[in-house]
């Protein structure tokens, strides 16, 4: 091993026991379930708004996004213009309501006794689909975040992808076990800011080295697709033109935002309203810098690494063209390795803020809800503690094999769990929030119809395309590949008209139900 190497390894080692000793910090102050899955309902505003902005991006906003817009150009940045107005819109007209209503709603702790306690549903339908459907897009969800986590290991030290994701998998695994939430939540400050700094330095210095001046005329030799003005041509992608349904499926990625439990919850656990005023503006500050740079990461990545093309004269992933810059400009333009190791760990960090709030989120829908509300109902705080530990180690490993195919995709694994959470939770949280006639039978059309849509337009094969694969048989397209539509546009507007229809065919909320609703929007408990 060079001696490059040993100062980025030293970096990333520093960095990982850092995470853990804070783990270990909040080990001995979780003292119940609370605790673990909302940390007292005691966030301050920094800390709530870059942990919740943190453990969405993952390494989707640092690996994704980059790449994406690094192979076709600046045609991808659809996506994150639809995610800010998402996480705009989230803050502005989600958070407040939420806190105020879990807390009227007999104090909920997840998004499944939330929506049971809304609806008074006794016979805990919702509990359980919910729950359901949280195991299965998160168990998705977390292998995405932990094959990014694989990737950079293995780019970085050259060693096997699966070594590299056993490493990041245990890290990750070992202080969300011992801390849980507020653990999770101080972590996902520090990624969080650790992120900032990376994604907003590394294009800079970049673009520097490039030079203004040759920008163009390097992207031209790059061979992008349709030459530079294409490639830069917000209209174009690959260079074509882009579509209706193209900008459609894109900008419907901004919906997921209400529908996703782990960004959700931590407006539950904001302090107060106060705090969460500033963490709406923080937030929405970090969203909008973050998602600009990640995509110039892309552009400045394509001209500053050439002739290297990445995805195409070499086997590395164009999704790796952060790790490649940084590794350029620390090891071999400005030989500051540790200093490179340091801006390394801010992709690290970004899979480790998503991954431990996927872990916690899960385990809270299984311990608080499956096991406490539905299989032990009289089950002591130390012992929904213990369930929810294991089941943050039995998720892991099951992600963990999920992941362990190092030709997974990073945006493809995101993409389908995004639209899964999206599509079944989202209409029904807002509302759940804002339309005081909907029901407990509008509720579970909701959330079953967009599950069932998603799982449906994306993996089911069903359209014929005439061409065979290697063992001859014929290649069978979905519904998502035939019509190139995003199931969450689908799955999210099935879901609103079959909570509506619903709702209106069905009996009307009793007076207590509705009783709660005003109190809530009137801020009157």
């Amino acid at each position: 091993m060079n001696s490059s190497l040993v100062w980025i390894l030293l970096a990333f080692a520093a960095y990982m026991v850092v995470m853990i000793v804070i783990g270990a910090m909040y080990a001995g102050k979780t003292k119940n379930s609370e605790d673990f899955f909302l940390g007292g309902r005691n966030l301050n505003g920094w800390v709530a708004a870059l942990s919740a902005q943190a453990s969405d991006m993952s390494g989707w906003l640092l690996m994704g996004l980059p790449g994406s817009v690094y192979a076709f150009g600046t045609g991808q940045a659809w996506i994150a213009i639809g995610l800010f107005i998402g996480t705009v819109c989230n803050w502005l007209f989600v958070s407040s309501r939420l806190r105020r209503y879990t807390i009227r709603a007999n104090n909920s702790l997840t998004l499944p006794a939330y929506l049971e306690n809304r609806f008074h549903d006794k016979k805990r339908i919702l509990l359980v689909a919910s729950s359901l459907v949280i195991v299965i897009f998160f168990l998705v969800y977390t292998a995405s975040a932990l094959t990014a986590g694989g990737k950079l290991f293995s780019s970085v030290f050259g060693v096997d992808y699966r070594i590299a994701l056993t490493i990041g998998a245990a890290v990750i695994l070992i202080y969300t076990f011992l801390g849980g939430f507020m653990a999770v939540c101080v972590t996902d400050f520090i990624q969080g800011t650790l992120m900032l700094v990376g994604i907003l330095l590394v294009p800079i210095i970049a673009y520097i080295f490039v030079g203004p001046e040759n920008l163009i005329g390097v992207l031209n030799a790059s061979g992008v697709a349709g030459g530079a003005s294409s490639y830069l041509n917000i209209m174009h992608d690959s260079g074509e033109p882009v579509s209706a349904v193209y900008i459609i499926s894109q900008l419907a990625w901004g919906l997921g935002y209400f529908g996703m439990p782990h960004i959700l919850v931590r407006f539950m656990a904001v302090s107060s309203e106060k705090e969460l005023k500033k963490s709406k503006v923080i937030a929405i500050i970090w969203v909008a810098v973050s998602l600009s740079f990640a995509i110039i990461i892309g552009i400045v990545g394509r001209a500053y690494l050439f002739p290297t093309i990445l995805g195409e004269t070499t086997d590395i992933s164009a999704e790796n063209v952060f790790i490649e810059t940084i590794k350029q400009i620390f090891v071999n333009d400005l030989h500051l390795a540790f200093i490179g190791g340091l801006f390394l760990c801010g992709i690290l960090a970004a899979i480790m803020s998503t991954a431990d709030s996927q872990l916690l989120v899960t385990a809270s829908a299984v311990a608080e809800d499956l096991f406490k509300g539905i299989i032990k109902k009289d089950a002591k705080d130390k012992t929904v503690l213990k369930v929810s530990r294991i089941t943050v180690v039995v998720v892991a490993v099951l992600a963990y094999l999920i992941a362990l195919n190092p030709d997974s995709s990073v945006m493809g694994l995101v993409s389908n769990a995004w639209a899964g959470f999206g599509a079944a939770f989202g209409p029904i949280v807002l509302l759940s929030l804002y339309w005081k006639r909907v029901n407990l039978q509008g509720a579970i059309a909701g959330i079953v119809s967009g599950a069932a849509t998603v799982l449906i337009w994306d993996y089911i094969p069903i359209f014929h395309t005439g061409e065979v694969n290697a063992a001859g048989k014929e290649i069978l397209n979905t519904l998502g590949t035939q019509t190139g539509l995003y199931s969450l546009a689908i799955g999210f507007l099935i879901s609103v008209i079959l909570i509506v229809v619903v709702s209106l065919a069905t009996k009307e909320p009793s007076d207590e139900i509705l009783q709660e609703f005003e109190d809530m929007k009137n801020n009157n408990f």
